[in-house]
């Protein structure tokens, strides 16, 4: 048996006068697991596509680059939506990737269906892909697979195009609100 008041069987790096260890938690809730998830900050995307001459999509925290040849890119949907079923079946789909100072454009994005590109300015190119104007970066995908995972279903879109703004900041969002990243150079640190 480890005797972990004396350390006995627990490594512990030099931690230089810090220690920071999470505290253990006996619910695997929704409410706790949400705020455990929301410990990780990510960026923000705005998903869409034009459905019957009208655009259709959502905010989504989820997304991964995955493969660089070919060009992947995974987005996670709740089963439960509405507006993924929607978009699944378009030929195309248009990832924007918020920048800084767009979480009013987010926040209409995840807001109710009808009226989510009030007030968005928006363009959709030949193919009904839907890209947000004032976006760092545009990713015009096609869904190649789409995997079921617990009350999520993973998509698996492959990019055929892109359009970027480098300089730009993204939007990012931790803990339940929207944060800036720190621009200063005192806070970098090397790769």
């Amino acid at each position: 048996m480890v005797n972990r008041e004396r350390g006995e069987g627990v490594r512990r790096g030099d931690v230089q006068g810090l220690e920071r260890r999470p505290e253990p938690t006996t619910a695997l809730d929704e409410q706790t697991l949400r705020e455990a998830f929301g410990c990780f900050p990510s960026g923000v995307i705005a998903i869409g596509g034009m459905d019957g001459g009208d655009p259709v999509g959502m905010a989504v925290s989820s997304f991964t680059s995955v493969s660089l040849a070919p060009p992947l890119v995974s987005v996670c949907m709740r089963t439960s939506s509405r507006t993924w079923p929607r978009l699944r079946g378009l030929p195309q789909l248009g990832l924007s990737v918020l920048g800084e100072g767009q979480d009013t454009v987010c926040r209409a994005l995840a807001g109710s269906e009808e009226d989510r590109f009030a007030g968005v300015p928006w363009e959709a190119n030949e193919q009904g892909a839907v890209f947000v104007h004032g976006a760092i970066t545009w990713f015009d995908c096609t869904l190649r697979a789409e995997v079921p995972a617990g009350d999520h279903a993973i998509a698996l879109l492959e990019v055929g195009r892109l359009w970027r703004a480098p300089a730009a900041d993204p939007l990012i969002f931790h803990g339940s609100r929207f944060r800036r990243l720190d621009s200063g150079e005192r806070s970098a640190v090397p790769a």
